[in-house]
């Protein structure tokens, strides 16, 4: 799937061009893709009850109204339509004192769904609320149409809550376990019965074992069968399947653990990546049927402008893991330690080519891979000297040779992967180099050094000196780079440069075996 496979023809640097004049612009956190097929156009939705549509994965049109109590287009009557899940997070409470928490959601279409009239398929939308940096929970709500009329089916994970009776300051909400769905799980015989002594002790929540309730992500497997990965911080990230019939998680109902030493608990389901509350976020996992991955993206930092917020990816050949980075690494957190940057592919963090604005703390994101074979990456991202306004940037991706998608440098104009290559003469010549390295960037920038790609395939650096080698497959945008001993594989690509209109620019973007992703841009 390394390149769109509707390209019959091979473009030139002047006739690649896509998607032209100033875009339409939104700002949606926690971006999650998905296509309705029945007339072709794209959604966006994202936190606080922000969504929008587009027809050509570029422009963007806004169609919610936040947090209207009433009336609200995606949830009706909010503060009633999820009452049950607001018992214990996200509606006028702690950290949300005055307003709503209801973030991350993910909408797909499930065919499997059976309604109460016997009639089958449902668009279906997964959420999360929360009050605290714990207290969280996951529910859903079914649909007749992508863009609204979501009624609430049910409440399906908490966390944040105790053994004995307690309460968060600025809160009225008992977070004792009682009050959860636990006790009717375990009446119903759908997980053991007892408290899991891993989960909390007293009146304090175990967040180095147990996850956080949020960012719910949902897709179906090679076999039809369809999970939820959620998590965040605290004890990692986890999985569960969920019936598609009901939409309810199909709870493992014992605690063990995989044949790899993966801790399986009975109610939170399969540990997936992070733990020790090491940072990690947004889980979000694709599966390409052509190659037979599943990768995994999560994001790592806060997320605000100075924090360094990044992309990381894994994968693995089953859908509940293990998975693993371009080093062969596990994505899960040992123990609390420094060096977790290590792990994970960084994907992209803070940078800025000469002629762009920078980009700080791009994260959260989706992945999509459109009926054509084109991937697409879809995250929010800030600014330099723009304070904390967030935009949604959508990229190109293609699959290297080695099995993992790489993302263009400049968003998605619709420009066309040569299939064939490109020319020596299209290639050869000064570039912008930057390297995203592998830790987090914090409030700093990367800003690109120039280096040279010379037609004898050498590299060489801003005094002349070789710094390492460059190849393209022959018949092929396919591309080989050795940089200080390591080996990155990616693509060549002309793309329109988002910055400067109308202007086609040679681009390379490749990962390497050591996680870390090189991007270039021809001056």
């Amino acid at each position: 799937m390394g390149c769109n496979k509707s390209v019959s023809e091979k473009p030139s640097m002047k006739n690649a061009t896509g998607i032209t004049g100033e875009l339409s612009r939104v700002s949606i956190h926690d971006p999650c893709i998905v296509k309705d097929t029945t007339d072709s156009q794209y959604y966006l939705f994202g936190t606080h009850g922000v969504a929008a549509r587009s027809s050509d994965l570029a422009n963007w049109e806004s169609f919610t109204n936040g947090y209207a109590r009433k009336n609200n287009v995606l949830y009706g009557n909010l503060a009633d339509n999820l009452k049950e899940s607001f018992a214990w997070a996200g509606y006028n409470d702690a950290d949300c004192t005055g307003g709503f928490a209801v973030w991350a959601p993910q909408v797909f279409w499930n065919p499997h769904y059976e309604r109460e009239d016997g009639t089958t398929g449902a668009w279906m939308l997964y959420y999360c609320t929360s009050s605290t940096y714990c207290r969280s929970c996951i529910g859903y709500a079914v649909s007749d149409r992508i863009d609204g009329g979501y009624t609430y089916k049910g409440t399906l994970v908490y966390s944040g809550f105790t053994e004995s009776s307690s309460k968060d300051k600025k809160s009225k909400i008992d977070k004792q376990w009682t009050n959860t769905n636990l006790p009717q799980l375990m009446e119903s015989n759908l997980i053991e019965p007892g408290i899991n002594p891993e989960w909390t002790s007293g009146n304090t929540y175990n967040t180095d074992y147990a996850p956080n309730a949020i960012d719910p992500g949902l897709f179906f497997d090679a076999d039809g069968r369809l999970w939820m990965t959620y998590g965040s911080w605290s004890g990692g990230i986890f999985i569960l399947e969920i019936d598609p019939k009901t939409g309810k998680a199909l709870y493992p109902g014992k605690n063990g653990s995989t044949p790899d030493g993966r801790k399986i608990d009975k109610y939170f389901g399969t540990q997936l990546a992070g733990g020790h509350t090491l940072s990690g976020e947004g889980p979000f996992v694709v599966y390409d049927e052509d190659n037979g991955w599943y990768y995994l993206y999560t994001t790592y930092n806060y997320l605000d402008s100075v924090s360094g917020y990044n992309m990381r990816l894994f994968r693995s050949k089953s859908p509940d893991g293990p998975y693993v980075d371009a080093a062969g690494r596990s994505a899960i957190f040992e123990s609390k330690r420094s060096n977790y940057f290590e792990q994970g592919i960084k994907v992209m963090g803070n940078y800025r080519f000469t002629a762009s604005s920078g980009y700080r703390s791009p994260g959260h994101c989706s992945s999509f891979i459109d009926d054509d074979g084109q991937m697409y990456l879809f995250y929010h991202t800030r600014f330099e000297s723009a304070g904390e306004h967030f935009e949604v940037r959508v990229h190109q991706q293609f699959v290297n040779d080695q099995g993992w998608p790489v993302t263009a440098v400049f968003e998605n104009r619709g420009n066309i992967l040569s299939p064939e290559g490109y020319s020596k003469k299209e290639i050869t010549g000064a570039y912008e180099f930057i390297n995203h390295g592998f830790i987090s960037d914090g409030s700093s920038v990367k800003k690109p050094k120039d280096i040279r790609l010379k037609s004898n395939g050498t590299i060489v650096n801003e005094e002349n000196e070789t710094i390492g080698s460059w190849e393209e497959k022959k018949g092929s945008p396919a591309a080989v780079f050795v940089l200080n001993g390591i080996t990155f594989h990616g693509y060549f690509f002309a793309q329109e440069d988002e910055s400067l209109e109308h202007t086609m620019r040679m681009t390379f973007s490749a990962i390497g075996e050591n996680n870390e992703t090189i991007w270039g841009v021809k001056k």
